[in-house]
């Protein structure tokens, strides 16, 4: 007997593929019939413009003109980048158009609207919404997987609706494999299929077999700092960046993907997620191992800093406010063997700043904006030299009007002395940089006084700089990081002070740490909250991935009432085999090759 309801979804599907492949030809041509008018546009309105600087009118009627060319530029181009982005949100559609449908009585008496939801969202010529973003408002129907009334909010505003279905679909391009209606995702027979499969494959259709439990995680409300306590197999990996997705949508005017850093366990799972995120419709976050952020942050090759304590760093804090920095703290600036700063110099500046607010991130900026006032005065002084500008006048032709935009003249005292002061700043001017980057700091030998030690650590170093110039990272927004229990306290202590205005999601098992010293959930939480105020913490207690039986064995390790929240979604399996083996390895190798 032909299933009605398959052949109504498959015909529906059709339907949406089609109008997903016109889409697609649409915006090709668009592309291309775009990209020739505006290279035509562009070269009838360059030559009209005739450059003339004669006088004050002139003048005025040329830059108009080319401030008139400049914006049909950005408009072409703003027009040329929301083409591609539909484009994109359609390539990715027509790999797997949708994975669900929920059918919503949006208020009593009328008539019951499917929305179909999937990794993306896009309308039809007429506006009208073919699939709808995962992420939107409505979809949280889906997620919230309560049959009859439920809510959603939108604006600010909770709208309460009547869910009268909730219905999976397994599906390839423009083909439906089979569908499934649920209201329980405890059961639901599609996350099962993903699981078996999930060795073999990427981790690409995560978005359809997230559960209710990870859906808080996923759309928990922005908070300070969110802490994820997950049993092995509950989706921890998912929910991550499920979650890195929902918020770079949510904040889509303002949140960009390399405003996001991800801290994962190793490089193979890094390489894991480099096509989730996109599968998703999102560009990749940063992406780093600890030993990477380490070596991004400048402090590359002195180890992990496993072996430093939270009292270690505690003397550090406790040491700053009263420190009293001296000349043997401070180096000097230079380059191609020009002395453009006096360690005396930057000593001054620390004495002037330090003496109203004390030593801290206060006070080392406002150090840095006299150094950069200094370096400003030294380079008109070395714009004075007979040296530097004998080399700017023996520069070629071509190097000229590449550093200067023209060509020099030598017979005009006041061109030479501009111009001369422009190629000191052009010369020197990275020397601004390295102000910023504190290079006239040593630190080093200011951890060395305080600790007492003949070394710092890395993770010293790099709280030391926090503690003295603040954060290091400004720019980066949220923090995640992935197997959280296998960090120490005072890796943790310093991933707070690095990241003092970011928000955190921290995931890990706090049963599952595989280093001796690692923080304790418990730990974690005073970290954070000291640090950040307010954390937040959600439980995973269901596993996706062992079977109930290696579930029950490690719920055994735990307490009683701990293990009584634990279950598995799995069918049953076989039973462990428990038995003991002697320590030595010959007798463990034939013990192992017995059972």
């Amino acid at each position: 007997m032909e299933d009605r309801i398959m052949q109504e979804e498959q015909a529906h599907l059709s339907e949406v593929y089609a109008k997903l492949l016109a889409i697609r030809d649409d915006l090709d041509r668009q592309i291309n019939v775009t990209q020739v008018q505006a290279a035509q546009d562009l070269r009838d309105m360059s030559e009209e413009i005739r450059p003339d600087f004669g006088g004050t009118d002139e003048a005025m009627e040329t830059l108009a003109a080319i401030e008139t060319l400049n914006a049909v530029i950005d408009a072409y181009n703003q027009s040329h980048d929301f083409t591609l982005e539909k484009l994109r949100r359609t390539l990715l559609l027509l790999a797997r158009p949708y994975f669900a449908k929920v059918r919503l009585r949006m208020r009593a008496g009328a008539e019951p609207m499917d929305v179909y939801i999937g990794p993306a969202g896009i309308m039809d010529e007429k506006r009208n919404q073919l699939v709808v973003d995962w992420r939107s408002p409505i979809a949280q129907t889906y997620y919230n997987q309560e049959t009859g009334r439920t809510s959603y909010e939108v604006g600010g505003k909770r709208r309460t609706v009547e869910l009268e279905l909730r219905r999976q679909f397994d599906i390839l391009r423009d083909h439906l494999n089979t569908y499934f209606d649920t209201t329980v995702a405890i059961q639901d027979s599609l996350l099962l299929e993903a699981l078996r499969h999930e060795h073999t494959q990427k981790l690409r259709d995560i978005t359809a077999t997230i559960q209710r439990e990870q859906n808080e995680v996923v759309r928990h409300e922005d908070v300070p700092v969110l802490l994820v306590n997950g049993i092995a197999g509950s989706g921890k990996t998912s929910v991550l960046l499920q979650r890195i997705a929902f918020l770079l949508y949510q904040e889509r005017d303002t949140l960009r993907a390399d405003q996001v850093m991800l801290l994962s366990p190793n490089d193979v799972f890094s390489s894991y997620i480099d096509q989730v995120l996109p599968s998703l419709g999102e560009a990749n976050p940063q992406v780093f191992t600890w030993s990477a952020f380490l070596g991004q942050q400048g402090v590359g090759g002195r180890g992990e800093g496993r072996e430093t304590t939270p009292g270690d760093l505690a003397r550090i804090g406790v040491a700053i406010p009263t420190l009293k920095l001296v000349l043997r703290d401070f180096r000097a600036l230079e380059q191609d063997d020009v002395t453009l700063l006096k360690p005396s110099q930057v000593l001054a500046s620390v004495d002037k700043c330090t003496r109203k607010f004390g030593l801290g991130p206060r006070a080392m900026s406002l150090v840095k904006e006299d150094l950069h006032k200094k370096l400003e005065t030294r380079l008109d002084t070395l714009s004075r030299g007979d040296e530097l500008r004998e080399e700017m006048l023996g520069l070629d032709l071509d190097r000229q009007i590449e550093i200067f935009g023209e060509v020099l003249g030598v017979d005009n005292e006041d061109q030479v002395a501009k111009h001369a002061k422009e190629y000191a700043r052009w010369v020197y001017g990275q020397a601004h940089e390295r102000i910023e980057a504190a290079e006239w700091l040593r630190l080093d030998r200011i951890g060395c006084a305080i600790t007492g030690k003949a070394s710092i650590t890395s993770v010293e170093w790099l709280y030391l700089r926090c503690a003295l110039l603040g954060a290091s990272s400004p720019r980066v927004r949220f923090v995640m990081v992935d197997e959280v229990q296998d960090y120490t306290a005072a890796q943790l202590m310093v991933l707070s002070a690095c990241f003092p205005r970011a928000h955190f999601l921290l995931l890990g098992d706090e049963h599952q740490a595989i280093y001796r010293g690692s923080a304790t959930f418990e730990q974690t939480r005073e970290i954070f909250a000291e640090s950040h105020g307010q954390v937040d913490e959600v439980l995973l207690r269901t596993s996706y991935r062992s079977s109930p039986e290696i579930t029950e064995l490690f719920s055994g390790l735990l307490s009683r009432e701990e293990a009584g929240t634990l279950s598995s979604v799995r069918t049953a399996g076989v039973r462990p085999h428990v038995c003991a083996l002697p320590a030595e390895p010959e007798a463990y190798l034939e013990g192992l090759e017995r059972e």
